[in-house]
């Protein structure tokens, strides 16, 4: 393989020269905002760049290890090299993965919600799984998650959550996991110790610039406030500081409750209104955002684009893409990156 070509090396050198032929112009900083736009992609394009260019020295280092191993007949070495052709396979993985985010919200942060489906309880329980999932692979990505809105079950686990995924293409990676995720197991909350199916559904929408704007008539929202509940701070329970508004044309309902003052939270709340309502109109792709109502799949049997199976065998399968992973514990400890990059990969078709 010709990596320079498949990673578009040769293309990333050149834009980078550009833009710092632009970064040391006099003028640079007259436009503030433009001009941080333009270190942050040149930041981003050095970072791509020197990636490669360590794997490049990983891939020449396992080569040379290689053939001193055959020379002198050493197999004490054996160890060193698998662990090191590990490390180098999930490096060349991770660069892969980010070739394939070119879509135009790809590099933004990501607003992501949870529905609790058809299982009651363990449909709720499930739902809090799939946040710990979501959350301890932000966290190994180096991303912030913010809690925005938060239900609890009636008994345990969560009805419904909403989160805000901050960090570089945050959202180019989870919308990979819009859908509905299913859920088989021996339940916790089954005295009988029978085998339970739960459902719970993502969805994932990409959080947009202030610079992007989208008509919102005044006249279309519904704000009703109410008090906090659930995750959140001191502040919760005190106020009816939490905004609910319903965009009533597409019947988009929209929740945050985890800011301090209900300014704060209408802001948050129109912010991801705006979002939905473009990521609305790009999927139905008509003109008029009123016309808008979206395909709302049922979160039960036959909709699934995932089954994690806990019993009677362990196996995490995608069934847009048929991409299986066999080791159930670490996929719901955050390592999603082989799903993610399967799914990706086959939308792009490469």
């Amino acid at each position: 393989m010709k990596w320079g070509l498949h990673f578009d090396i040769a293309n990333i050198s050149i834009v980078i020269e550009e833009l710092e032929q632009k970064a040391s112009e006099p003028d640079f900083w007259n436009d503030a905002q433009n001009s941080q736009k333009i270190l942050q992609k040149l930041k981003t394009l050095k970072e791509s760049l020197e990636k490669y260019k360590s794997l490049l020295s990983q891939r020449e280092d396992l080569y040379t290890l290689c053939e001193l191993a055959i020379e002198e007949q050493d197999e004490s070495v054996a160890s060193e090299i698998e662990e090191g052709f590990k490390a180098f396979k999930k490096g060349f993985e991770q660069l892969k993965l980010q070739t394939l985010l070119k879509g135009q919200y790809d590099k933004n942060n990501a607003i992501l919600t949870l529905h609790a489906g058809a299982g009651g309880t363990e449909a709720q329980d499930w739902v809090q799984m799939l946040l710990r999932m979501y959350t301890r692979w932000a966290e190994k990505k180096g991303y912030k998650v913010s809690i925005l809105d938060y239900l609890d079950g009636d008994e345990a686990g969560i009805k419904s959550v909403t989160i805000q995924v901050e960090g570089e293409n945050a959202y180019g990676y989870l919308k990979a996991e819009k859908g509905v995720h299913r859920l088989v197991r021996i339940s916790p909350f089954d005295a009988s110790g029978r085998r339970h199916t739960s459902f719970a559904s993502l969805d994932v929408m990409p959080e947009l610039s202030d610079e992007i704007e989208v008509e919102i008539n005044p006249d279309d929202l519904r704000i009703d406030t109410y008090r906090s509940s659930g995750a959140g701070g001191q502040h919760v329970n005190k106020t009816e500081s939490a905004i609910r508004i319903t965009h009533i044309p597409t019947g988009i309902v929209v929740a945050c409750q985890t800011e301090r003052s209900q300014f704060q939270n209408k802001d948050t709340a129109m912010r991801m209104l705006k979002s939905k309502l473009v990521d609305l109109k790009e999927r139905e792709q008509k003109e008029k955002i009123e016309d808008l109502k979206g395909i709302q799949m049922e979160i039960a049997w036959g909709s699934q684009i995932r089954s994690y199976v806990f019993c009677p065998y362990t196996m995490v399968k995608d069934h847009r893409t048929n991409y299986e992973e066999g080791n159930v514990s670490a996929v719901m400890d955050g390592e999603i990156d082989g799903l993610v990059n399967s799914y990706l990969s086959s939308i792009s078709g490469k």
